[in-house]
């Protein structure tokens, strides 16, 4: 496909969910989000997205992230969607898949000392569980949810101060 129609094509994928955005900001942002991630670069994180946007720090990736004012699973749910539409297949499959994300700290939200497959072993970590679909015509993540182990959704005082809301519990 070439650049003019991948970047239609975007265009089009984008349209689906600019109104989940309230502000034109993160919108445009997000337009831009999606050009990194499906850019050729070697790594995708925070700073070479923004730069692939024309940056000079993830500033404001990050605060598209972080602190925007988006319907995160609307957006999740109109992407699932497109995929479908465009990759689905009655032979496809739903691959589920955890990642382990080595921490330091102890704050950011579900870190605890836990098995990590990225690193073959307990450490110190955030899981993160992913849902993909695969098909013939092609694979995309789906869906998303961190991993939130029992000592951490026992303590509500800790989960809120995390921005974890009250009613998220303990799954296996």
């Amino acid at each position: 496909m070439e650049f003019d129609q991948w970047s239609s094509e975007l265009d089009r994928l984008h349209a689906r969910f600019a109104d989940r955005f309230t502000r034109a900001e993160p919108r445009r942002r997000a337009r831009q989000y999606l050009s990194g991630l499906v850019a050729g670069l070697d790594r995708k994180n925070g700073w070479t997205l923004a730069e692939q946007a024309g940056d000079l720090s993830p500033d404001g990736m990050q605060r598209l992230l972080r602190w925007a004012d988006w319907d995160i699973d609307a957006v999740r749910d109109e992407v699932r969607d497109y995929v479908i539409e465009h990759l689905g297949d009655p032979n496809g499959v739903l691959i589920i898949d955890d990642t382990g994300f080595l921490k330091k700290g102890v704050k950011s939200a579900g870190v605890a000392r836990q098995y990590s497959g990225t690193a073959g072993r307990i450490e110190n970590c955030q899981v993160g569980v992913f849902l993909a679909y695969r098909s013939t015509r092609g694979h995309a993540l789906i869906d998303r949810q961190l991993y939130l182990p029992a000592a951490w959704t026992d303590d509500r005082d800790r989960c809120r101060a995390a921005g974890i809301p009250d009613e998220v519990g303990f799954a296996t």
